[in-house]
């Protein structure tokens, strides 16, 4: 293998690392300065370069006014640390971003610090060997501080059994600003947001199969409004996991018992699309991105997200993978809108299936997408997140969602 394979092998390990998974704009910028470094060796990059070629930026960017490439690089830095202190530790080659340059460096693994260690430990060992008896006053010692913070550990608890959740939640770690900024309209009001799933109507039994209701076909026949898709019910569990994190609750109803007052008089989170929540119907929803069925053409009969106003380098149509072989990729809509009462939110996360419903809801429950979202719609740490609609392309792995990019986005009016 030449060394340039090899140092491509080292990123392709980077990239499909738990460290960056998930996180497709580092992983971008990481493929690109990664064959900058070989093609290129010791020449700089500039900002304006990696802005314009990696994230898309006009010609117009200031890198003084903007310094979006600057935290990207380091997250990016932060990233490859996390991956070196975890599953890299064995890794032969060492891939590192210095402070202060967009340069990467690449080098063989320094293993004098293992070998010292390893010294130190096989030294120490013998040393106990010899004095057992000065072992036992530092095991008597050691055993002495235990039972103290055991005790201290007992009367905490004892002092806080009665204090509730909210005195413990008190206690655990911080919650990402990006979580703060992107849940603040639905976190900082009185009431929980209804969480509102699909469930879309079927007609026939599940040991003998079932379709989606046929209105023409189908009037008299009885309706199944129970079952939902497996990315509804993970997407529910997600969306609970965070808000437990900002230590508030959410509640949950499926589409069909939503009613308007609902829509009324809370803010909402749609999961899946108007073709299975029928209840996004009665409300008013997206105006760029929206869901369409197809009616000429080779995806005839098919649903996808269609783009009012493709921008340049945008699709007008997204489409999950055809029907009849396995799914490999979906895309999916985010959307956040105005309520029917002006105090009100909507945000919807709907995809062409339910494995792109899942995606969507993933993307907005994890630091990393989120903090890319609000990155492109220029929302500071401490400012107010604004309507916008966006597209994600997701590609799947045996129903799984494994990597999500994200492919168009609107700041809309409120």
């Amino acid at each position: 293998m030449t060394e340039r394979e090899q140092l491509l092998e080292q990123i392709n390990r980077l990239v499909s690392s738990h460290a960056l998974h998930g996180s497709e704009s580092l992983c971008k910028l990481l493929r690109y300065l990664a064959k900058h470094a070989v093609d290129h060796p010791g020449v700089p990059i500039k900002e304006f370069q990696i802005a314009t070629e990696v994230f898309g930026r006009s010609a117009d960017f200031d890198p003084q006014l903007d310094s979006m490439v600057r935290v990207q690089a380091g997250r990016l830095r932060s990233k490859i640390a996390e991956y070196y202190s975890s599953d890299g530790l064995e890794d032969p080659l060492v891939v590192e971003l210095p402070k202060g340059t967009y340069v990467l460096s690449f080098h063989p693994r320094n293993n004098t610090h293992a070998k010292s260690a390893s010294a130190a430990v096989i030294a120490a060992t013998a040393k106990e060997s010899q004095e057992p008896e000065r072992r036992w006053g530092t095991e008597v010692i050691a055993l002495s501080i235990f039972l103290a913070a055991a005790i201290l550990v007992i009367v905490w608890l004892m002092a806080t059994r009665n204090a509730g959740p909210a005195s413990l939640a008190s206690e655990s770690e911080p919650v990402p600003a990006a979580y703060r900024v992107f849940w603040k309209g639905f976190t900082s009001g009185p009431e929980e947001p209804w969480v509102v799933f699909s469930n879309a109507a079927f007609i026939g039994r599940p040991e003998t199969g079932m379709r989606y209701r046929d209105a023409a076909r189908d009037a008299g026949a009885p309706i199944l409004d129970h079952y939902t898709g497996v990315g509804e019910v993970l997407a529910v569990h997600e969306l609970d996991r965070v808000f437990g994190l900002l230590h508030r609750r959410i509640r949950v109803k499926r589409g069909s018992l939503f009613s308007l007052d609902d829509a009324k008089n809370n803010n909402l989170i749609f999961i899946g699309s108007p073709v299975e929540n029928l209840s996004l119907l009665e409300i008013p929803g997206t105006q760029e991105f929206v869901f369409e069925q197809i009616t000429s053409g080779p995806r005839k009969g098919d649903h996808a997200i269609i783009n009012r106003h493709p921008q340049p380098d945008e699709g007008k149509e997204f489409f999950a993978t055809p029907s009849g072989i396995p799914l490999t990729e979906d895309y999916a809509l985010l959307g956040l809108v105005k309520g029917m009462n002006p105090g009100q939110s909507v945000l919807i996360l709907a995809g062409n299936t339910t494995i792109g419903t899942q995606a969507a809801v993933e993307y907005v429950c994890r630091q990393s997408s989120l903090e890319e979202l609000l990155l492109r719609l220029s929302v500071s740490q401490n400012g107010d997140l604004k309507p916008f609609e966006a597209v994600i392309r997701a590609k799947v792995a045996r129903g799984v969602p494994v990597e999500t990019e994200l492919v168009a986005i609107r700041k809309t009016a409120f």
